[in-house]
């Protein structure tokens, strides 16, 4: 498909390339990218970061003046060139040739935070996106993202001069976004349709440029739609269960449609959560299609090349729709898939009862052949979370392994960081491996770090007093009140940040627990603190809205006198300024709610240190010379009494480890202490913590092997997944016939030798595995034990049936050791595929 530029004004031959400069989203946060921005108009840059606006908003003379200026033309053709060298050198893809093979993936998810420009995200889940797609475009790998165009993204959060938070909606105008229509050979519009029930849906297709990485976005905003319909792409996570069904058809259906539509033949379909998990139904609807195999088999061969990238730590988190909504919305499309809706029904649904809710991550498990969390420990939370999927499996065998969330770290380190990065470890430093960073850091000396910091610190300082004095003048504030803005807080004092999503279980009020106690802290003349808090609570959260209240009114108390600011409209913008110029990110959710947490990672670069809870990422990455840790690394679920424990161990670290850290200075003012923790914090964590280090091992242990899976399943036609799906339906037929005769057990000096009679009934011995199986050693830990026993002569007299052997060390008891047997085959997905298993009784 021909993609053309859609730009409503023409600019002058001398200003080629200005629109590319605009479009690239990934080009926006590369450091340095803004000064031509700057010079095209300062003002509207600063009130909207948005250059696309800028190019429909300028006037003809501004353009003029441009087309004539020497200096400004010179920057142009540099940042062409920039762009142009980016796009063009070798990649650590095009250089990994292990890697050489691997199909498209596209990468679906229901918001994408790329920068204000693009306003289409909500919290953490659309920034973890959009920072993947930067990533594989500077690692080269060849993804294609999917979302939707939201005609009004997240809601705009204000607070009113009683502290109460107030929100807006305001419209995006995809004409100022960096968007282009898609169009198709003949010019026109490429559309997508999806049936509904009594008409069709036509969802229009926009496409964002991430770099290398183009975003395909689709929009219900046409014409030709129901006036109800038109709003489905309306808000992001707007309205009731009916209208987010209505959404995660329109992106995972609908998605795959478009990419089918490109003509893009995507080896890989990766779920960023279960909000797309219909993909897979029309994935393999869409293989039938193209095959003539049924329904099953395509699903059979198409799931090979679907992961599923969890980010929910409780299972009420998961989205879920009532059986009768599921039925009125896909019944025309199970007609299309050749099933019928109740197929589709028992693919989310753990049994058979007639109102159980349809879960769209159970369908995403039953659809893909790899699932994984996003930290170590959200994949334990996950595997208890899905264990009623896989009965009588060990919890630690329930197939959902990690891959710990990175953030890009080019987009959230500042001008200062990246001059000093540069200085440091040279230029294309996060387009390659980073493991070689870590050293060079090292090397740093004490007074560089510390200057750096000084200067970040006094940066978010005036960005903070810019936005209290613009704050205080929509409340109309008197001229003494206007003015003190101008010396909210003090550049050298130690700047605390807290910026969450205001839900109950991050605990926002934490903090908050002693209100005197927490004055005194930051009031402390020998050891001041200055605290940052910003957030936003869900429109129909009024506990989280109260908290806000409850922080506004603490900071508006005389005796604080400033040294807390509540900064309203908390978005990426905000949060790159927060985590460059703080020196402290406190973090205390409530364990194991937090499945990963990325706002601690974005301070690393810049120099920032983390308190935090022994929860999500931070589990990972503690140590005592990197930071602060909070909690015991246990679960206490919501009990008020372990809340003002944390609460009490919170003021404790703030007094008397974090500040005299702060504070203690050798003989040029310098804190050594403080500076250690700094030095080993940004050189240890940076590099793995990033994005680069996420999508390299996405790349080599999931997207590579799966698509190795995805092209042998698909081959000839789906003949081996036709052949696979054969050999399950016979191993679901006969598997409550297969059992056990009596264990023999001898030990000599060679250990413990095991001998065990198994009668397969009639499923062949290829597709079955014996094993010994253990939990893991009193005070070892670790995985369980699991040793294949070796199939030996048959039994006499029976049929199909089996000696099974193994040997074991005799350092364990005997009776450590259990015999089990389920499904196997080197093909085959075991559990996710096959959850059969029976156990020696």
């Amino acid at each position: 498909m021909a993609l053309t530029h859609y730009f409503a004004r023409q600019l002058p031959s001398e200003l080629a390339g200005l629109e590319d400069l605009a479009a690239d989203l990934l080009w926006l946060s590369h450091a340095g990218s803004e000064k031509i921005w700057q010079m095209m108009d300062a003002k509207l840059w600063g009130e909207t970061t948005n250059p696309w606006f800028l190019l429909e908003s300028v006037s003809e003379t501004r353009l003029e003046q441009l087309r004539g200026n020497p200096v400004f033309l010179e920057e142009l053709q540099k940042q062409l060139a920039k762009r142009k060298a980016y796009l063009e050198c070798p990649t650590w893809f095009d250089a990994t040739h292990s890697l050489h093979g691997l199909g498209r993936v596209a990468y679906f998810s229901m918001e994408f935070g790329l920068g204000e420009a693009l306003p289409i995200y909500s919290g953490g889940l659309g920034i973890l996106a959009g920072d993947c797609l930067k990533a594989a475009s500077d690692l080269g790998i060849p993804m294609i993202g999917i979302g939707l165009l939201y005609q009004q993204g997240y809601f705009r959060q204000g607070i009113a001069a009683d502290g109460h938070q107030m929100e807006y909606f305001p419209y995006n105008d995809p004409t100022l976004l960096p968007v282009v229509p898609v169009r198709d050979p003949s010019g026109e519009w490429l559309r997508v349709s999806v049936a509904l029930p009594g008409r069709e849906l036509v969802l229009r297709v926009w496409q964002a440029t991430v770099g290398r990485v183009p975003l395909y976005l689709l929009d219900s905003n046409d014409p030709v739609n129901a006036p109800a319909d038109r709003t489905i792409t309306g808000s992001l996570y707007g309205g009731g269960p009916e209208m987010r069904l209505l959404q995660e058809i329109t992106l995972g259906i609908g998605g795959w449609r478009v990419l089918q539509q490109l003509g893009n033949d995507c080896h890989l379909c990766h779920l960023n959560e279960g909000h797309a998990a219909f993909a897979v139904l029309e994935r393999a609807r869409t293989f039938a299609q193209q095959t003539g195999q049924s329904f099953a088999v395509s699903l059979r061969a198409t799931r090979a090349g679907n992961l599923f990238t969890t980010h929910t730590p409780v299972p009420a988190g998961f989205d879920s729709f009532f059986p009768g909504l599921v039925r009125h919305y896909l019944a025309c499309f199970a007609g299309e898939c050749g099933i019928s809706v109740e197929e589709i029904l028992r693919l989310g649904r753990l049994g058979d009862g007639a109102d159980e809710p349809f879960n769209m991550a159970y369908l995403a498990i039953r659809g893909s052949a790899a699932v994984n969390g996003v930290s170590r420990l959200h994949g334990e939370v996950s595997r208890r979370i899905f264990q009623p999927l896989f009965p009588r499996w060990p919890q630690e065998e329930v197939p959902v392994g990690h891959v710990t969330n990175g953030i890009h770290v080019p987009t959230w380190h500042s001008a200062e960081s990246d001059e000093l990065w540069g200085k440091i470890c040279g230029p294309n430093r996060w387009r390659q491996t980073t493991e070689v960073l870590e050293e060079r850091y090292r090397q740093a000396s004490d007074l560089d770090l510390w200057e750096f910091r000084m200067r970040s610190r006094m940066n978010l300082i005036l960005s903070i007093r810019r936005r209290r004095k613009c704050h205080c003048s929509l409340l109309g504030k008197e001229a003494e009140e206007m003015s003190s803005c101008s010396c909210v807080f003090e550049p050298n004092t130690l700047t605390l940040g807290f910026a969450r999503r205001f839900a109950t279980y991050k605990r926002p009020d934490l903090l908050l627990h002693d209100p005197g106690r927490l004055l005194r802290i930051l009031s402390n003349p020998s050891a001041p603190m200055q605290l940052a808090i910003a957030g936003k609570a869900h429109p129909a959260d009024g506990f989280g809205k109260e908290l806000i209240r409850r922080w506004n009114a603490f900071a508006e108390q005389p005796e604080v006198s400033g040294r807390i600011v509540f900064l309203d409209d908390y978005d990426m913008r905000m949060a790159k300024e927060l985590v460059s110029g703080v020196d402290l990110w406190i973090n205390n959710p409530r364990r194991p709610w937090e499945a990963s947490g990325t706002s601690g990672m974005k301070l690393l670069a810049n120099g920032g240190l983390n308190l935090s809870e022994l929860d999500g990422w931070w589990v990972e990455a503690y140590r005592p010379e990197l930071g602060w840790a909070l909690g015991d690394g246990r679960e206490h679920g919501e009990d008020p009494a372990w809340d003002a424990a944390e609460a009490e161990q919170l003021y404790r670290l703030l007094e008397q480890e974090v500040a005299p850290a702060f504070y203690e200075r050798d003989s040029r003012g310098i804190p050594t202490r403080w500076i250690g923790k700094m030095r080993e914090s940004v050189a240890e964590l940076t590099g793995y913590f990033s994005t680069n280090r996420m999508v390299r091992q996405y790349t080599g242990e999931y997207y590579h092997p799966l698509n190795v899976a995805y092209l042998k399943r698909s081959a000839k036609n789906g003949a081996r997944a036709q052949e696979i799906e054969e050999r399950l339906r016979e191993i679901a037929l006969h598997w409550k016939e297969v059992r056990f005769g009596p264990l023999s057990v001898e030990t000599g000096e060679t250990g413990h030798h095991f001998t065990l009679p198994v009668y397969l009934d009639e499923i062949s011995p290829q597709w079955v595995q014996v094993e010994l199986f253990a939990d893991p050693a009193t005070g070892e830990g670790g995985k369980p034990f699991c040793l294949p026993m070796e199939r030996a002569e048959p039994l006499a007299g029976a049929i199909n049936a089996f000696l099974f052997r193994a040997t074991v060390p005799a350092g364990r008891p005997a009776g450590d050791y259990t015999p089990r047997v389920r499904p196997f085959h080197p093909d085959l997905f075991v559990p996710l595929e096959a959850n059969q298993i029976h156990w020696y009784a």
